[in-house]
């Protein structure tokens, strides 16, 4: 059964490699090499993509409506950063703002969406726009999933949390598109909950578990003659 990961792309490839041996290894971040991967970035300046509960307003990419619609002590929504076509300085950091207060709904909305709200709210659905809308996005990820039907496909990203529901480290864009493919994307008609604290860490120490095994059994299977 072939299947899709998602590994950091900091590991060294010799260990990727080693560890999925047939497997077909694609860096979706903006730092990709392949500009067709580089596309499935949410840095990716794709241009006209809807700024969720701003009708008529549009940003360059993913990113730029995440970090614009973000509220901070010292700072509200930044409209100029939806224009950002660099994929460089887009990110709204604490060190610059203060605290953060929540992602506003929509840039003239009263309403401060917690982050699990608003990675469900704002987040996932602009992500889902370009992966549906976007022609060259939607046909990048077409052949993605045709060749997963014969080959195991390990995406390459800088955070690596799957679970959306999981609020305790960033979430994986390259997750989304695995759950995508899979057809398994979070339903905006669906209610979701996220992980409690002690969920979200049984699950890591599971997933942890998980790899140590697996790296036991490759190890057996190398010491076997």
């Amino acid at each position: 059964m072939v299947m899709i990961y998602v590994e950091n792309k900091k590991r060294k490839l010799e260990k990727i490699q080693g560890q999925y041996p047939n497997a077909c290894i694609l860096d979706i971040t903006s730092a990709s090499e392949k500009r067709d991967a580089q596309m499935l970035s949410p840095f990716y300046p794709h241009g006209n993509i809807p700024v969720p509960f701003t009708p008529g307003m549009t940003a360059t990419c993913v990113e730029a409506v995440w970090q614009g619609l973000k509220v901070f002590q010292t700072a509200d929504v930044d409209v100029e950063v939806f224009k950002n076509d660099t994929m460089k300085g887009l990110k709204r950091t604490v060190r610059h703002f203060g605290s953060p207060l929540g992602h506003r709904k929509g840039v003239y909305g009263e309403e401060l969406l917690n982050y699990f709200d608003a990675r469900m709210q704002i987040y996932l659905p602009t992500y889902k726009w370009i992966l549906d809308n976007v022609p060259a996005v939607h046909g990048i990820v077409s052949r993605i999933a045709e060749k997963a039907k014969t080959s195991d496909i390990v995406f390459l990203d800088y955070n690596t949390n799957i679970e959306f529901r999981d609020i305790t480290s960033p979430l994986s864009h390259a997750g989304l598109v695995k759950l995508y493919i899979e057809g398994n994307y979070p339903k905006e008609t669906e209610t979701y909950t996220p992980l409690t604290p002690e969920e979200a860490k049984v699950r890591k120490e599971a997933l942890k578990e998980k790899k140590k095994s697996n790296k036991n059994k490759k190890q057996q299977q190398l010491n076997l003659f």
